[in-house]
């Protein structure tokens, strides 16, 4: 075989290789996903499960795709018209999260952006089956914004890079100074659930001039129970925003 041709035959193998574990995958990906083995294609596929289209609680074992508001978000409504994700946050789904957000394994972004674009797909566009109906497409794609101070500390907000991944697939801007954190908060992850509303009370200010009167598509890796997700929302809506729609990559499976 002559080196041209080596070569071409070692890049594509290169090219194959799974997104989510290094194997070598046979094909090229679904849609616009990276190469995945079929391992991992199982373990990242998207819940298919009914859940709470206002929370994202999973109702395991229930049949129907569509869902149904839970108990709690019947009580008190999210400050959001609904929730999309792709999955429950575990297994290979949490590892590659938390490998791209702490770890700097930037490798994974392709791959994630490509999740969270599916899950607006299936769940958002119009056409996609199993929701409780299209939504509006938003005007702006905004992410859940990172306090200066942590984002010299991390590098880069993984919630830009995927409302960045959303954004070109709707054709729509991603305003960086749309939603600003103006006070530094302990991390939410480190807080019992009881906390977790009033670490992130009055942590976030929104600009009117670049939501007034425009639907948002307001982007996060993930959810786990919504306080900081609800200031951002409320913020927004303040702000003048006709419309919040959250998208998170995984939703954890314990409720508020």
């Amino acid at each position: 075989m002559r080196l041209a041709e080596t070569l071409a035959a070692l890049g594509d193998l290169l090219g194959r290789r799974c997104h989510g574990c290094g194997a070598v995958a046979r094909g090229r990906g679904r849609g616009e996903l990276p190469p995945l083995c079929a391992d991992c294609a199982r373990e990242l596929a998207p819940w298919s499960g009914p859940a709470c289209p206002g929370c994202g609680t999973m109702f395991p074992g229930a049949t129907g795709g569509a869902g149904h508001l839970c108990a709690a978000c019947r009580l008190e409504p999210r400050p959001w018209e609904r929730l999309l994700f792709h999955g429950p946050y575990q297994g290979l789904l949490r590892r590659l999260v938390l490998d791209y957000k702490f770890h700097g394994r930037l490798g994974a972004q392709r791959l994630l952006c490509g999740l969270a674009r599916e899950a607006w797909l299936r769940g958002g566009a119009p056409g996609a089956g199993g929701g409780p109906g299209a939504l509006a497409p938003p005007d702006v794609v905004v992410p859940v914004p990172l306090h200066r101070r942590r984002l010299l500390h991390r590098g880069f907000n993984q919630s830009l890079e995927l409302a960045r991944g959303v954004g070109r697939l709707l054709g729509r801007p991603v305003p960086l100074a749309a939603l600003e954190r103006v006070r530094h908060t302990v991390p939410q992850m480190t807080l019992a659930a009881a906390r977790r509303r009033d670490n992130v009370r009055g942590a976030f200010a929104a600009d009117p001039g670049a939501l007034a009167g425009r639907r948002v598509l307001l982007v996060d890796d993930v959810m786990t129970t919504g306080g900081t997700l609800e200031e951002c929302a409320g913020a927004l809506l303040r702000a003048g925003a006709a419309g919040v729609v959250v998208l998170v990559l995984a939703r954890t499976p314990a409720g508020r």
